[in-house]
């Protein structure tokens, strides 16, 4: 089994004895530690805390600041993001929330369009998975043809793993009535006359991705900027380390130059694609692999792979151990299907392996958890004992598994902020029984059966990488913004030390960067925030209004409100 911890660099007695360059005094310090919980002053010395509580560390060049009690923790981690995409969004691209309805989304396009040349493509997203059958028919294509002016148009769903395009994009892509599926994917038709709508499902919009890298491609330098301004939206809500769950060459280069550059002001674990059934990034698997290795910089480790092992379950590419609700398109038995078979899954894992690699599972059906789960077993038998593996997601588990994952030393990467009650959980309740859809996430059976359970966004699946509304939404099982009523399986509610484990230690655990980061002990990189409020001193109902005033990263401040 891999080890849950590594082993924290001993302060020696000399460092003990150094001045520290700053001491934060009349605070209330979380620290994340079992060993040592809290405190009320921090010492940091070398971009490192040295001390807990530190007395006779101030000297001339010392910075000491009286916080007032503020309340100090260590910074959050993200298990789970896409910073680059999320920041290239940001910056290049036409973003709007699941909340826009049909005609809302075309308002949108047309908005957008006018700032267009003629030919310019209209990228951005994220369309509610609600619409699926909405936009599932030719008028619609038509429609978003009329709002984009005959501009070629791309837009993701909100789980990004599908697209909606208008006919130019179909034409540049070749698509038409006579393309086949290709595989992993669906080019959905209209049932009427037979046309591509423009719903692409899966591996379909890597058609559309394509064809766009030939006409609209991002220079190293956008690139850079990408991933800086993602990095800084993570700054602003605390984050000081996160892991990429999907990475191509451009942003692995963009990541090793700002680092080269002095200007990565995170840890970052990277996630190199053994497929890629999405971003239509090239290479990946093998040829990746190989590659990986030369990015690796200070704070920059390319330690993961990534597999998709299956899609999502609004649009039934979810592997399932019992079927979906009848539909006419699948019938009555349909259980969707795992993208590669077992022996497939368990090679790549091997080869992985061997290269000193760890790897991140993309499972969102308990089919796929339990396919992950057998190729781990066989894994671990064979020896591996520390390569580190991951279920991201894993909404869906059987309770025959949930044992398992301690069992074997897998991580649940979840992601609270994809099933309190919202649009996700309204489209999966529309495809599986109402007593399976209600079943979501079981955070308190894996926690109490031993399993590592680390916090994940998948920003800029989540609009935001706010950690407190997920937190929120662990504790309470319900929509931290209010927008949508009920509680999902609340059973399964965890507690605010447990909730903020996952997002600090927890995470760096997943991540291998337990050693250098994840809570506030002496020899650990001074990676910490300030935050508005005490969240223990807060209601559960409102921590996601939690604000970081202040984001510090080995010793420095990179984030001030």
């Amino acid at each position: 089994m891999a080890p849950q911890g590594s082993p924290v660099r001993e302060v020696t007695g000399s460092e003990r004895a150094l001045t520290a360059d700053l001491i934060l005094t009349n605070a209330t310090v979380h620290t994340v530690d079992g060993a040592r919980p809290t405190a009320t002053s921090l010492a940091i010395s070398g971009g490192r805390v040295v001390a807990l509580d530190a007395e006779g560390q101030v000297g001339p060049g010392t910075e000491v600041r009286d916080l007032g009690g503020a309340f100090v923790m260590p910074g959050l981690i993200d298990v789970h993001n896409h910073h680059a995409l999320a920041g290239r969004a940001e910056l290049f691209e036409l973003t709007f929330g699941g909340e826009l309805g049909f005609d809302g989304v075309l308002d949108a396009v047309r908005r957008w369009a006018r700032g267009l040349g003629p030919d310019e493509w209209v990228v951005g997203g994220a369309w509610a998975s609600t619409l699926v059958d909405a936009l599932s028919r030719e008028s619609a294509r038509a429609a978003l043809d009329e709002a984009a002016g005959g501009r070629p148009v791309a837009l993701s769903d909100d789980s990004r793993h599908n697209k909606w395009v208008n006919t130019r994009a179909l034409e540049l892509a070749g698509v038409t009535a006579a393309t086949p599926d290709p595989a992993g994917g669906v080019i959905v038709r209209d049932p009427a006359t037979g046309e591509p709508t423009g719903v692409l499902l899966e591996a379909a919009g890597v058609l559309v991705e394509h064809a766009m890298r030939e006409t609209r491609t991002l220079t190293g330098e956008q690139h850079a900027r990408a991933s800086r301004h993602g990095i800084g939206i993570l700054h602003s809500y605390g984050i000081t380390a996160f892991q990429d769950a999907g990475v191509s060459v451009d942003i692995l280069t963009a990541l090793k130059t700002l680092d080269d550059t002095g200007q990565l002001d995170a840890w970052v674990v990277s996630s190199l694609l053994i497929n890629d059934p999405i971003f239509g990034f090239d290479p990946i698997g093998l040829p990746l692999i190989e590659l990986g290795e030369r990015y690796r910089t200070e704070h920059h480790r390319p330690d993961f792979v990534k597999i998709f092992l299956d899609g999502v379950p609004p649009t039934r590419t979810a592997a399932f151990l019992e079927p979906y609700l009848p539909d006419e398109a699948h019938g009555a038995c349909f259980h969707g299907k795992t993208t590669m078979p077992p022996d497939e899954l368990e090679g790549w894992l091997r080869r992985a392996a061997e290269a000193g690699l760890s790897a991140k599972i993309h499972c969102t059906g308990d089919a796929a958890v339990r396919a992950t789960l057998d190729a781990v077993a066989a894994l671990r038998a064979a020896g591996f004992a520390d390569t580190k593996f991951q279920v991201a997601h894993g909404q869906f588990v059987h309770p025959d598994d949930l044992a398992r994952f301690a069992a074997l030393g897998v991580s649940a990467d979840i992601s609270p902020f994809l099933w309190v009650p919202g649009v996700i959980p309204t489209a999966i309740a529309n495809v599986l029984p109402a007593e399976r859809a209600a079943r979501m996430q079981p955070n308190r059976a894996l926690l109490d059966s031993g399993a590592l359970v680390a916090g994940g966004s998948d920003w800029p699946v989540s609009e935001s990488p706010n950690a407190w509304e997920g937190i929120q939404g662990l504790i309470t099982r319900q929509d931290p913004t209010g927008a949508f009523p009920g509680e999902l399986w609340p059973e399964q509610a965890i507690t605010l030390t447990e909730a903020i484990a996952a997002f600090t230690l927890s995470s760096a655990r997943a991540m291998g960067l337990d050693d250098v980061t994840g809570s506030l002990t002496p020899g650990k990189s001074a990676d910490f925030i300030i935050l508005d409020r005490d969240p223990f001193q807060s209601a559960h109902t409102d921590l996601a209004a939690t604000t970081v005033t202040e984001t510090w990263f080995a010793g420095r401040q990179v984030y001030a409100k």
